[in-house]
């Protein structure tokens, strides 16, 4: 890997100058490795190909495990290679293993700010403004001056959603990077995509509820007012319909009522109580 100034090799007197206080600045991404690590040896062109593309967006900085042993056992490192991007002094990302260099740009370039993201932050403040359509077009024309900013590509795929707009939404989540779709946010996206797509047509959560009193047994109006429970910031409520899904008619749209919780949990990002909660009544329905 040729050196470049934004390139330092990192020794126990110099880790906290140069990745501590220095990630206070921009991204660092401390490469821990050595001499006798072949994947160490074919994972340093791509990452000084990144570090001169983004110049001086974030720093590498390499630590050799022989030489910094003290170092190294001190941070915990126990295989090779292991990398670890630090943020405002702290670890934001902790990276195993050799990846590709597609792999490698989306985590890294999740935590660099770009020109565009100044866009992002307008778009979003406009949107929280109740300027949802503005939001969307300052968010489209960020994306034709910053192709590349899949983040931008995401928040157009909520603002569509949020306007009714479904299939925009499935389209732009369809075409995201392999690694962003499997990511937090995208996985949240997809999750309420189709919990819009049931509540889109559905009665009103006043009429499926008077249905329900009516029909108990429907399986389907119940998933609905799942489904608008959700759009309605419920999630509470609309997993307890998805529960009762699980525990009374198990075979109702090939398990519709288990994959349904499985999307709540991810709207809710797969933790906190409530999540853990149903979590427990979810295994004991099923067994």
């Amino acid at each position: 890997m040729s050196e470049s100034t934004h390139i330092s090799n990192v020794t126990q007197a110099t880790f906290a100058a140069d990745v501590i206080n220095a990630s206070h600045q921009v991204p660092v991404l401390v490469d821990y490795w050595a001499e006798w690590c072949g994947p160490c040896q074919m994972q340093m062109p791509v990452l000084g190909k990144l570090v001169e593309e983004h110049t001086g967006n974030f720093r590498l900085a390499k630590v050799n495990t022989d030489e910094e042993r003290e170092l190294a056992r001190d941070h915990g490192i126990r295989s090779l290679p292991t990398m670890r991007l630090y943020k405002n002094g702290e670890v934001v990302e902790e990276i195993l293993g050799a990846q590709t260099e597609s792999t490698l740009r989306v985590i890294i370039e999740r935590h660099l700010l770009r020109p565009s993201d100044t866009v992002r932050l307008a778009a979003r403040e406009a949107h929280q403004q109740g300027r949802t359509e503005e939001a969307l077009a300052k968010l489209q024309e960020a994306l034709t001056n910053d192709p590349e900013n899949h983040r931008i590509r995401l928040d157009c795929a909520e603002m569509h959603l949020l306007l009714g707009q479904l299939d925009e939404t499935e389209s732009i989540l369809a075409t995201l990077p392999r690694e962003m779709r499997e990511e937090a946010d995208a996985v949240r996206l997809n999750a309420l995509l189709g919990f819009a797509r049931q509540a889109q047509d559905a009665p009103s959560v006043d009429k499926l509820e008077q249905t329900l009193k009516q029909e108990p047994a429907s399986s389907g109006a119940r998933y609905q007012l799942a489904a608008q429970y959700v759009m309605s910031g419920q999630p509470e409520a609309a997993m307890k319909e998805l529960l009762f899904i699980i525990q009374h008619d198990r075979q109702y749209g090939d398990d519709a009522g288990r994959k349904g919780l499985l999307a709540v949990f991810d709207l809710l990002g797969n933790e906190g109580e409530l999540v853990s909660s149903f979590r427990r009544k979810l295994f004991n329905a099923m067994h």
